[in-house]
């Protein structure tokens, strides 16, 4: 991208300055979420550093390109950070700090700061230290091995780790502890941790864990696969429907619309004939095709869902009524979210490259570059 995005802040976070330091993973999506919501985030970048128009969760910034391992440049760093609300960084513990641009240094020029770590382990521990990725963080946590079937763990994506207990709990613990530092004059660290947050996730499961309700494996529990009214099915075209009909109302509305009227089906609770049943409702599912089942099962009670691909979800009808996808520079990508019935967010521009609208940023900003 060679030109400066035209920034149109709006939404609940207006007035919020936001400095980021240029990584990868759930930082840049954390700052992508608080920039679709009006905070004016300026990412520091690297000389150099190109953007194409598809780095989605590079949208909404400005950039100002500098070289920190050179005093001046980490210099003008510390001072954009003097002018800021938020910090986000996502690098291995100790890097900010060999560059001068920890927590203590930054505290001691702007001590109303709040400086968000983004890591998959956290500040300190055992792992601490080591590099990973997302299904690497959430081994650790009971998530995998809760998730897949029951021969094996299935990576979800990097949604639950670098997302979910990542970019998310991130937005939320930075914007807490704004709350804070508004009311107190006092910044914070605010360490987080994708395996922490992916914990953090997991409470409902060990609640239910604790209570004996769930069962420490995979593909034998009511939303892990095992029962068969919670389940994905293949249809006679070769598309997949999802079926979710727990409580007993609904269970009951997808066997009348279904036609589920042998009593083996009375057995819902019965894990002992969940296998029988799960291969009974495989055979009926693919005896039609997936419009057909929408025919007959959407609009009802019956806790139904087409299964549809990343590019067929831009047109269901539902998410259109949502206005949930958006088309920036030709590249279809989510709108910002959640929805605000009197603020609502907006997507700030483009992806930029390093350094593109860096003299307007420190010009609003009030920061005169360091020599």
């Amino acid at each position: 991208m060679a030109t400066e995005a035209t920034m149109v802040r709006q939404g609940p976070l207006t007035g919020i300055k936001v400095v980021e330091f240029a990584g990868i993973g759930p930082a840049p999506v954390c700052a992508m979420m608080l920039s679709d919501l009006g905070a004016d985030v300026v990412r520091i970048d690297r000389p150099g550093t190109r953007y194409d128009r598809f780095t989605v969760e590079a949208r909404g910034r400005r950039s100002v390109a500098l070289d920190l391992k050179q005093a001046a440049d980490a210099e003008t760093a510390l001072r954009l950070a003097m002018r800021a609300d938020l910090l986000i960084e996502g690098f291995r513990p100790g890097v900010m700090e060999r560059l001068g641009l920890g927590p203590d240094a930054v505290a001691a020029r702007n001590p109303k700061l709040v400086y968000g770590r983004m890591t998959g382990w956290g500040q300190f521990g055992p792992y601490a230290a080591m590099a990973g990725h997302d299904i690497n963080y959430i081994a650790i946590t009971g998530a995998l091995h809760a998730i897949g079937t029951a021969e094996r763990p299935v990576p979800p994506l990097n949604l639950v780790g670098d997302m979910g207990g990542g970019a998310l709990f991130l937005a939320f613990g930075l914007l807490a502890a704004l709350r804070h530092a508004e009311r107190t004059g006092e910044g914070q660290v605010v360490d987080c941790a994708m395996s922490d947050g992916t914990i953090s996730l997991l409470g409902l499961i060990h609640g239910h864990l604790a209570r004996g309700s769930w069962a420490d494996r995979r593909g034998v529990n009511i939303i892990d696969g095992g029962a068969p009214f919670y389940n994905a099915y293949q249809c006679a075209d070769g598309a997949w429907i999802a079926i979710a009909a727990i409580e007993p109302a609904f269970y009951a509305e997808l066997r009348r619309r279904a036609g589920l009227d042998d009593t083996a089906f009375d057995a819902q609770m019965d894990a002992d004939a969940w296998p029988d049943l799960q291969a009974r409702l495989a055979v009926l599912f693919a005896r039609r095709t997936r419009a057909e089942w929408c025919d007959l099962l959407e609009g009802s009670d019956a806790c139904f869902a087409p299964v549809m691909s990343l590019r067929e979800a831009a047109a269901h009808p539902h998410n259109v009524a949502r206005g949930i996808f958006t088309e920036v520079d030709g590249v279809l990508q989510p709108s910002p979210v959640p929805v605000f019935s009197a603020t609502p967010g907006a997507i700030q521009g483009g992806p930029v490259d390093a350094g593109v609208g860096a003299e307007t940023v420190l010009a609003e900003w009030g920061v005169e570059p360091a020599k």
